[in-house]
């Protein structure tokens, strides 16, 4: 649970697209800078080849992202919220107990 919630707040930084985003337009420049030397064909081919290995570059970097960085601390941030409802709701209920055994004895 604390993997995926991580991995999708980086996901939704949105740096992978901007990384993407600014390959695909590198890329675009070149070939117009240098159409003379390719032809249409291969400059078509040339953008979508480097967007697909910008793509696959992105997901090898979110995956050594993902296991490079130590979740530890959330973890057990999450395991000390969890715990505390679970007592919180522990000690509701034991309340609510006692307060049935105090009516419920007679006087």
């Amino acid at each position: 649970m604390v993997v995926e919630k991580f991995s999708q707040n980086v996901i939704n930084s949105g740096i992978f697209r901007l990384y993407i985003a600014t390959g695909f337009f590198a890329t675009l420049i070149f070939f117009v800078v240098n159409a003379d030397l390719y032809t249409p064909m291969e400059m078509i081919f040339g953008i979508i080849g480097v967007t697909v290995i910008l793509k696959g570059v992105s997901n090898m970097m979110l995956s050594l992202i993902i296991l490079l960085f130590n979740l530890d601390n959330k973890r057990d941030e999450l395991n000390f919220k969890y715990n505390e409802e679970k007592i919180d709701a522990m000690l509701a209920e034991l309340g609510v107990q006692d307060a049935q055994n105090v009516n419920s004895q007679p006087n």
